[in-house]
């Protein structure tokens, strides 16, 4: 072997050598890159359930606070500030949460009834509302009733979590063996199934209810603890069902129906059969006929809305100028006008005077003058019977 052949052994592993060790470094600096993604990843992971935890802790406590104005005792000891708050709350969440929009019709309802006020015309402004029904509303007062709703809404969070300990333990044989987490007994209707599972004795019930458990328990697993929001309702059932608007979802009945032809679609989706009497299909039909009968009941209650206040608007608006010509006529006001339009028109001092004399010898407003002379109306003789129906089915009758 010559020297040359050494000299390039030590080269060839010089080389190897250096070629490994770059290896290394190569598979270092991946798996830093692959460590930073997976990082990234998690945090960003991380954020969203986070988010989406707070949403559905916010979502919770507005239904609990919520929760209340159904009751008619909380009505008669509720003072201004707490409807407001009551009032305000069911507002911001009406369009996003079933409970809130029914929530919200009840408030409508209550205050119209209770004080005459109706809270369409309302709108965002709180303060008018507190003052009509308050009548004096000062800016401490709003202040202190907003720092007590923030308490309020403490206080039934900490009731909630009560609710939610006692229910488990009265509900723990039918908890255990359909294995449900603590947390799902915030959903009212898996309650109240897991209740008719517990309380059932022959196997026909025991069988129902446990159907009725099962289907609850898929439903949470699709829609959530809390079900469905307003906008996911919307969005499927105006794709589903010619005719559905947004102003349908304003209406409680309305978006009860639809939640129930949702849950029915998942349902038969899933495979399921129905609990009870009534099969899945039963169920989506039922819901499906209350939805097209809400949306004809309500185009037509928006039609004769606006045409009976479009013609009482009017109405009111032609008496009330009327009343004011005939109130301002033949007063000092009304001869000084006439006297200015005379002037315009280009008649001297002397036709003025001689106008105005003549117009303060006519001291009956037109209109008077005319139907003065009408005297008593005669009763129209007409045979009873048939005419009567007539005139009364033009006019409706009154409610």
């Amino acid at each position: 072997m010559s020297e040359s052949d050494g000299i390039d052994d030590v080269l060839d592993n010089g080389l190897r050598q250096s070629l490994m060790l770059a290896a290394r470094v190569g598979e270092t600096l991946a798996r830093r890159r692959q460590e930073f993604l997976r990082e990234r990843e998690h945090q960003d992971t991380q954020g969203a359930h986070e988010a989406h935890a707070r949403y559905t802790a916010e979502r919770a406590q507005m239904q609990g606070a919520l929760a209340p104005v159904h009751d008619v005792k909380w009505w008669q000891q509720a003072q201004p500030a707490d409807i407001t708050n009551a009032y305000l709350l069911s507002e911001a969440w009406k369009d996003h949460d079933p409970a809130a929009l029914t929530a919200a019709d009840r408030i409508r309802h209550e205050v119209y009834t209770r004080y005459g006020i109706d809270t369409h015309e309302v709108g965002a402004d709180d303060a008018y509302l507190q003052s009509g029904i308050e009548t004096v509303a000062v800016e401490q007062a709003r202040l202190n009733a907003a720092r007590e709703h923030e308490k309020a809404v403490a206080l039934i969070a900490a009731a909630q979590a009560e609710e939610l300990r006692a229910r488990a333990q009265r509900l723990a044989p039918a908890m255990e063996r359909h294995q449900v987490p603590v947390e799902y007994l915030s959903n009212e209707a898996l309650a109240a199934a897991l209740q008719q599972s517990q309380d059932a004795r022959t196997p026909e019930a025991v069988e129902a209810a446990d159907a009725d458990v099962k289907e609850r328990l898929y439903l949470i697993g699709k829609d959530g603890i809390n079900g469905p929001t307003i906008d996911q309702l919307r969005d499927e059932t105006t794709a589903a069902v010619n005719g559905a608007g947004d102003d349908h979802f304003k209406d409680p009945a309305f978006v009860k129906a639809a939640q129930e032809m949702h849950e029915a679609k998942l349902l038969a989706e899933a495979g399921f059969t129905g609990a009870g009497q009534e099969s899945v299909e039963q169920r989506y039909e039922r819901a499906e006929r209350e939805l097209f009968a809400r949306i004809e009941g309500l185009g037509r209650e928006i039609e004769d809305r606006v045409s009976g206040n479009d013609n009482e608007r009017l109405t009111d608006q032609g008496l009330k100028a009327e009343t004011a010509s005939a109130a301002g006529y033949g007063s000092a006001e009304h001869h000084e006008d006439f006297a200015a339009t005379l002037r315009t028109s280009g008649a001297t001092e002397t036709q003025i005077r001689g106008r105005l004399t003549a117009a303060r010898s006519e001291g009956t407003h037109p209109n008077a003058a005319v139907t003065a002379g009408l005297g008593v109306a005669k009763a129209r003789k007409s045979r009873p019977g048939k005419s009567l129906g007539a005139e009364r089915g033009k006019s409706g009758l009154s409610r």
